[in-house]
């Protein structure tokens, strides 16, 4: 996500921000959706379908073209680090799960700390963060939810523009994942889940080489994004998508895996260009929209993700507005549906709604006024 939230007087700081766009028309705030609105479709029942990739469609093993409609479930990338536990105290339990089936959710983003889960720093850390990992992705899956693993925060020192830590520990977000340990990371993740392709892989979460390199050469940053190596900026070795789509499959996994864009993954401009090469052909362009990014309108979204969407499958893996209100995303929503895209809002954790972008009041699920409001009698309402 790219803004910062504190909770309890404490950061916890999320990805940063891409740059404030020019001055846009905003759409009047729509009335509040009474949250009671029946739903037209049933929630899913049974597991989880394993998912592939069909050209532009994703679709089941049975060949139904199928979204991913669902929430993020922030933590599992800082509380490890900032000493709040696994899931910052947060319940991952049936009744928590059942919650999110009363929204219709069918996806969930799970937010990873690479060293937390190599083991390299933080509590729980290694085996532990592990097995915790892969209890909450089972229960989900059992429940009929595909879980989406983000790689979130990662390992690497960059002290460079926009950068949101100095610490070369998993502390923040970092322009690009290391060579030294992403690699490694996917591995592990890919062994851990192999054989079950109802989890998606989401390999990195918001990349911003070009902001590493201010903007001066946008064709060197997509060749960063992809290629890694040596990206201006940024003092590590990069791994590029290719070396992590090339981690995953050397496992012999064939989980469908989400490939961000630039500039928080909110530019895609050139991303068929520099689609890394994936001998299963199953990737997804991955997508996250703001009403403070740059890419705000009907029009850039035709111009650019449309584009995109028309030959592969394209995945919104954040959406939200820092207002509290859900007019950013209503229209989002109404274009995404239109292109058959699928969506996973920012976030299903209970934060307060001041800063926005924040769901729910607890975890039995009662939506935030009026944010959260309007996305559950959205997800309510919507055909999947």
């Amino acid at each position: 996500m790219p803004t910062a939230f504190s909770l309890n007087g404490t950061a916890c700081t999320g990805s940063v921000s891409s740059p404030t766009p020019g001055p846009t028309t905003a759409s009047p705030t729509a009335p509040t959706v009474p949250p009671t609105t029946p739903p037209t479709t049933p929630p899913n029942t049974g597991a989880a379908p394993a998912l592939r990739v069909s050209g532009n469609q994703l679709q089941t093993a049975s060949g139904a073209t199928y979204r991913l409609l669902g929430v993020n479930r922030a933590s599992g990338e800082f509380a490890c680090v900032q000493g709040k536990g696994m899931w910052d105290s947060g319940p991952v339990d049936q009744a928590s799960v059942n919650a999110m089936k009363t929204w219709n959710i069918r996806a969930v983003r799970i937010p990873l700390n690479e060293d937390c889960w190599l083991g390299l720093s933080g509590s729980p850390s290694g085996a532990t963060y592990q097995q915790a990992v892969k209890d909450y992705v089972n229960l989900l899956v059992a429940n009929g939810i595909n879980p989406i693993l983000d790689l979130h925060w990662t390992h690497g020192q960059y002290t460079g523009n926009i950068s949101a830590c100095a610490d070369v520990n998993a502390t923040c977000q970092k322009p690009m994942p290391s060579m030294q340990y992403t690699p490694q990371f996917w591995t592990g993740v890919a062994n851990a889940f192999k054989g079950n392709n109802a989890v998606v892989f989401d390999l990195f979460n918001e990349p911003y080489p070009d902001a590493s390199n201010n903007w001066s050469d946008m064709p060197a940053a997509w060749r960063c994004l992809r290629d890694g190596g040596t990206c201006t900026g940024i003092s590590y070795e990069v791994a590029g998508m290719q070396d992590l789509v090339d981690a995953v499959r050397a496992t012999g996994a064939s989980n469908v895996l989400l490939v961000a864009g630039l500039t928080w993954t909110n530019d895609l401009t050139q991303w068929l260009t520099y689609k890394p090469n994936d001998p299963l052909n199953s990737i997804v362009a991955s997508w996250h929209s703001y009403n403070f990014n740059a890419c705000v309108t009907t029009s850039c979204w035709d111009s650019q993700i449309g584009a995109v969407a028309a030959q592969v499958p394209v995945h919104a893996g954040e959406i939200g507005q820092d207002t509290c209100a859900h007019n950013y995303i209503d229209q989002v929503m109404a274009w995404l549906d239109s292109k058959r895209i699928g969506y996973t809002a920012w976030t299903w954790n209970p934060w307060g709604c001041g800063s926005g972008n924040v769901l729910i009041t607890d975890y039995n699920g009662t939506p935030t006024s009026t944010y959260g409001e309007g996305y559950k009698a959205h997800l309510l309402a919507v055909t999947p």
